[in-house]
């Protein structure tokens, strides 16, 4: 099993985030792939954040091609290419969307402007990224999204993006084949930093929970992990990967950290 391990900027604002990324895909185990060369974060518009990530996105939709793929990157902008890809492939999995936030903003309706914002909005069709589409908002299970703007709840709800809580993620995707988006700010704020943190999150043994047993429910065939922006994460790698072990297709046994 490869794990790929996504370097290149993928819109991130924090110097954390590729640092994460590396310790984490070392932490899974597995064949490591690293691609891409980091560059500094910046604070941009949408619009220069998705030139720059051009090659990261290239990559992440090249990684799609294999059975079972396995993405860490630094921040959500890859699903902009993964989500069509798997769309176009298999267009009956469900995207079970794990994240404090939606991600289903467009350049119409975002207040700041950031690109990691709005990947799934992309994905199911609600802009153009130049990267695809093509994903049935109906066959998205969003959970916890407990930091949700005004139009972009109204825009979920329209879209018909069923939303849970973390405890229902299981039962709400019985026996189906998953595609997992793990961003991992649906961890609260006191357990691992996050670039734009929201209160109330997950507790790691929490997560830990709801991963085993979707797991146990449906065929997770891809996975896609985001978003670990911890300041300090040499402490987090280790009990992330065993935390996440369960949702790895093939199994994979987390690697030292």
């Amino acid at each position: 099993m490869t794990v790929t391990v996504l370097r290149g900027r993928t819109s991130e604002r924090t110097p954390h985030g590729v640092r994460g990324t590396e310790l984490l895909g070392a932490a899974l185990g597995g064949d490591v792939r690293t691609v891409g060369d980091p560059s500094p974060p910046v604070v941009q518009g949408w619009e220069e954040d998705l030139r720059a990530a051009r090659p990261a996105l290239e990559a992440a939709a090249a990684a799609m091609a294999g059975p079972a793929p396995v993405l860490v990157a630094a921040q959500c902008s890859i699903a902009l290419a993964t989500l069509p890809v798997l769309a176009a492939r298999e267009p009956e999995a469900v995207v079970v969307w794990l994240d404090a936030h939606g991600d289903f903003n467009t350049p119409a309706t975002s207040g700041s402007g950031y690109l990691g914002g709005m990947p799934l909005a992309a994905a199911c069709g609600l802009w153009d990224s130049g990267h695809g589409a093509g994903l049935d908002p109906a066959r998205v299970v969003l959970s916890d999204a407990r930091d949700l703007d005004a139009a972009e709840r109204a825009a979920l709800d329209r879209a018909g993006v069923r939303r849970v809580a973390p405890d229902e993620v299981a039962g709400a995707v019985r026996g189906e084949r998953v595609f997992l988006h793990l961003d991992l700010d649906i961890l609260d704020p006191s357990v691992m930093a996050a670039a734009v943190p929201a209160p109330g999150g997950l507790t790691l043994a929490g997560l830990a929970a709801v991963l085993r047993d979707l797991a146990g429910a449906a065929t997770i065939t891809g996975l896609e992990i985001t978003a670990f922006d911890d300041p300090e994460p040499e402490r987090l790698a280790a009990p992330l990967a065993a935390a996440i072990a369960p949702v790895v297709p093939g199994g994979l046994a987390p690697g030292p950290a």
